[in-house]
């Protein structure tokens, strides 16, 4: 028994090997900090969080370094961090994934993979920096949300029809709702131009049709 206890107590790592895994723990955490520095487009940017990398990172590789082979003293410190309680909402999807990069790199640095720790920490930040910098991820928005007003009281709704159908490819009714007196209709279609140049020209054409007023023409995000 009193052996097993030695084993558990017992870190097979010299200092030399403790105070290398250190370094580079501390270089890749900077490396991938610097990475989250200029991919980062979100509106909370918190210099606390880049700095909490960087010692992830390090903290990461003593645990693993501490763990080492001895099954008995990793079930020790998982018991032991379970107390803790992290309160901080993390809600940028980027900041969760560099979390588990930086745990990643911290967990490679701690078993002596020091090569795979740099060389996954330039890989996966060049890979994080081209997909924000890119618009790899950005839906390709070609319609466009159209909504006028159109007073029905002696005029044709075949007039703004055919000039819909004249400059837009494709055109689709999504709400019509009835505003003021009963023949008072607002309009909302999604629309697709055939040539996009031309968007001002058709604002100005429906705006002289008969009973169309209060033109308006721009991108739904909600919809996209």
């Amino acid at each position: 028994m009193f052996e097993d206890l030695n084993n558990i107590f017992n870190v097979q790592i010299t200092p030399q090997e403790t105070i290398y895994n250190l370094f580079v723990a501390l270089i890749a955490g900077i490396i991938i900090s610097i990475f989250y520095r200029k991919s980062y487009n979100g509106p909370g940017y918190q210099a606390s969080y880049v700095n909490s990398l960087i010692m992830l990172v390090i903290i990461t590789s003593i645990v693993i370094m501490v763990i080492g082979n001895n099954l008995a003293r990793a079930f020790g410190l998982v018991g032991a961090m379970s107390i803790i309680r992290f309160r901080t909402a993390v809600k940028e999807t980027q900041d969760i994934m560099f979390i588990f990069f930086a745990l990643a790199i911290g967990m490679a640095v701690g078993v002596g993979l020091h090569l795979l720790a740099i060389f996954s920490s330039i890989f996966i930040g060049i890979i994080a920096l081209f997909l924000s910098k890119s618009k790899f991820s950005t839906p390709i928005k070609s319609d466009l949300l159209l909504q006028f007003t159109f007073d029905a009281n002696g005029n044709e709704s075949a007039t703004y029809s055919k000039l819909i159908d004249q400059y837009c490819r494709k055109s689709k009714l999504i709400n019509a709702k009835a505003i003021g007196n009963a023949e008072t209709l607002e309009l909302s279609y999604y629309v697709g131009f055939k040539n996009k140049e031309k968007t001002t020209e058709f604002v100005q054409q429906l705006r002289k049709v008969d009973g169309v007023a209060n033109v308006n023409l721009f991108y739904d995000e909600e919809y996209f």
